[in-house]
């Protein structure tokens, strides 16, 4: 299946995938009742928005945008993600983290990172809006739990992940059956990599928010990663704030997402760059996929996406 809008500008590869994800999206509105696009103003999110928005113009994208707000984003995330609102019409429901600790149902950490405090939001807000479908932009060079995942994902009514439960997808037929309660987590660009994604980006003149480029930045030293002080929190004694110019790979809870010292101002830059990275973005700048060899893993089963 093809998208209706001109694909001149993209290579054959990229052509490859868009017509992937396409078809993987026009699969979700067949086969689901109520669908939400789990969408953070991160890179891989706006992909995957514009993707839905190609694979049903001129009609626009029939997903609900679902955003687990920690409370500690970046400013100029957040700023993003409603000026895309406001400009496409998306419909947008927020969840927010600071609502479950305000009623009790969630405690602050001790390390202020509130990324591993998503998941009851998550399953929460699916359940009671009756999602039995939910897209997300994970991918699967991202990190070995995400590799293991198929593009349809069955969750238990708990949301929990369980991967002896994983369905056969081939010739790219996906099983979108589930019992009540059961929901089905989608990752329409699992085959596509942060290379690719950067690239897609280039070609389409996909607007991101600005951090993801080289900028000068207050930040301060913390285990390997340059972290920005915010409401969670800041520098404990012996570490110094200090003026870098940098930028971030990845787009998540302030606390725990550091960036990267960067001169990359374009996206020519960024793919020169990546290139000849050896981390992934999340093992080099997401302090909550450090806290165990199966961080990640876990928290799929527990829910998370």
């Amino acid at each position: 299946m093809t998208s209706t809008i001109s694909q001149e500008t993209l290579s054959p590869h990229l052509k490859d995938l868009e017509n992937e994800s396409i078809h993987i999206l026009r699969e979700v509105a067949g086969q689901f009742d109520k669908v939400g696009l789990l969408f953070s103003g991160g890179k891989d999110s706006v992909v995957v928005y514009e993707l839905a928005r190609r694979a049903f113009a001129p009609a626009t994208v029939p997903f609900e945008l679902l955003h687990v707000d920690t409370g500690h984003n970046f400013p100029e995330v957040l700023e993003f993600r409603d000026n895309l609102v406001a400009r496409t019409g998306a419909r947008l429901r927020v969840a927010k983290v600071q609502d479950w600790i305000d009623r009790g149902d969630l405690q602050e950490r001790p390390d202020g990172t509130r990324n591993p405090l998503q998941t009851v939001p998550l399953v929460e807000t699916i359940a009671e809006q009756g999602y039995d479908a939910v897209l997300g932009g994970a991918r699967r060079d991202e990190e070995r739990a995400r590799a293991k995942e198929r593009v349809f994902s069955v969750r238990d009514s708990f949301g929990g992940w369980d991967p002896r439960r994983q369905r056969p997808e081939l010739w790219t037929l996906y099983n979108g059956g589930h019992l009540p309660g059961e929901n089905i987590r989608v990752f329409p660009i699992s085959n596509w990599t942060e290379a690719d994604i950067w690239e897609y980006i280039g070609a389409r003149n996909i607007e991101l928010p600005p951090i993801y480029f080289s900028h000068e930045r207050e930040v301060f030293e913390r285990d390997g990663m340059w972290l920005t002080a915010g409401e969670w929190g800041g520098p404990k004694k012996g570490e110094e704030i200090v003026t870098k110019t940098v930028r971030y790979r990845t787009v998540g809870d302030m606390s725990c997402t550091g960036a990267v010292l960067s001169e990359a101002r374009t996206i020519d830059d960024v793919i020169e760059e990546i290139a000849t990275s050896t981390l992934t973005e999340r093992g080099a700048t997401r302090a909550d996929d450090r806290l165990s060899e199966s961080a990640m893993e876990d928290r799929k089963k527990e829910g998370y996406f």
